[in-house]
């Protein structure tokens, strides 16, 4: 075996490489970020699942945007709303030694339990005086993922804005930035949050959220604030600088690129972070305030019937865990397109053939 195949046969862990990145060759950076991303079977399946949610709930029963006083209101495909009351349905629906209200929803076929799969009229179940649950979770979800797109969108913008000038230029601007940063950081976030949904929980659940997207980016700022001080002392920064390059354009076309990972990653995290903490602000009484409802609302509101009609915790709360994880998810599989110096996973297909090239070298 000559020298060079000796170098090569001692390295299989190049060879895997080189096969993995054979599929990204030739092709621009757009169509090599969506093809790793739609490689990552994770949050593929997670984007899918999200998509479906959001459809789903916004089509189900509609969209009411604002108070209650002066709501603006898109009709949808479910007969019930959250102002219907059927106590005759809760009756009929009894279950568990006569509690009323019991799901109809039946997934189960009729060779197992006899009933067969049947949606009925409350597939999630009512409350205690009557009201059609399926359409409260429906409504509640809607609430908590707009608080969860606006405060995200808030905090990436503001915290990509203040992070990168702050690390970009560096110095007073630096100093002034990371110190407005720290006075935010070193006030509790459940302290601001009660005291927002205390004041203003009453005027919907938008207001509600721009307010909380204002204190939700300062983390992220401090991470991009890094990231930037590091890119800036790169080669390619200074080489655009000779170029002559506008301060502008260094920042949005060279450096922010190679920043995306984080910024991705830390968006996602505060996304989902942002409807764990509008679930548990409602949850302590200081965020969406009836008659509307929200997934921590209701969970709040029916933490006393937990031991006779545990459905009313079931659908809110798996609702809550599975966007949080999907989101969490697609920040994954984002993070892993996006940033060039992730190491690249190498799958099984990928390690047999770099076996067989090293055979066939020996």
């Amino acid at each position: 075996m000559s020298k060079e195949n000796q170098v090569t046969g001692s390295n299989p862990e190049k060879n895997e490489n080189e096969i993995a990145g054979r599929d990204t060759v030739g092709l621009t950076q757009k169509q090599i970020i969506v093809k790793r991303f739609v490689k990552h079977k994770a949050a593929m399946g997670s984007l899918f699942g999200l998509i479906f949610i959001f459809i789903f709930v916004f089509t189900a029963t509609g969209l009411q945007i604002g108070n209650s006083q002066n709501p603006t209101t898109v009709p949808g495909w479910w007969k019930y709303k959250i102002t219907d009351i059927d106590p005759e349905g809760a009756i009929a629906a009894s279950c568990n030694g006569g509690v009323t209200g019991c799901p109809t929803l039946d997934i189960v076929p009729s060779f197992f339990d006899g009933d067969g799969i049947k949606i009925g009229e409350h597939p999630f179940g009512t409350d205690i005086i009557g009201t059609d649950y399926f359409a409260l979770v429906v409504r509640g979800a809607q609430q908590s993922i707009l608080v969860m797109l606006i405060v995200g969108f808030l905090g990436i913008v503001l915290g990509t804005t203040i992070g990168a000038i702050a690390g970009f230029y560096g110095g007073l601007v630096d100093a002034v930035l990371m110190r407005i940063t720290d006075m935010f950081l070193v006030t509790p976030t459940i302290i601001i949050g009660s005291v927002i949904g205390f004041r203003f929980g009453n005027f919907g659940v938008i207001p509600l959220a721009l307010l909380l997207g204002f204190f939700a980016w300062m983390g992220l700022a401090r991470f991009v604030r890094t990231e930037f001080l590091t890119l800036r002392e790169r080669e390619f920064v200074d080489a655009a600088r000779v170029a002559g390059a506008s301060d502008r354009r260094i920042i949005f076309k060279h450096i922010l690129p190679n920043a995306m990972g984080i910024i991705i990653v830390s968006g996602t995290l505060l996304a989902s972070g942002a409807i764990l903490a509008e679930s548990a602000l409602s949850y302590l009484g200081f965020g969406v305030k009836p008659p509307d409802v929200s997934l921590g609302l209701l969970i709040s509101q029916y933490q006393d019937s937990f031991s006779i009609s545990p459905w009313l915790f079931w659908w809110p709360g798996t609702l809550i865990v599975s966007i949080a994880l999907f989101v969490n998810f697609i920040g994954d599989g984002l993070r892993d397109a996006f940033d060039p110096r992730q190491r690249r996973h190498i799958s099984f297909k990928d390690r047999r053939n770099a076996k067989e090239l090293n055979g066939k070298r020996d």
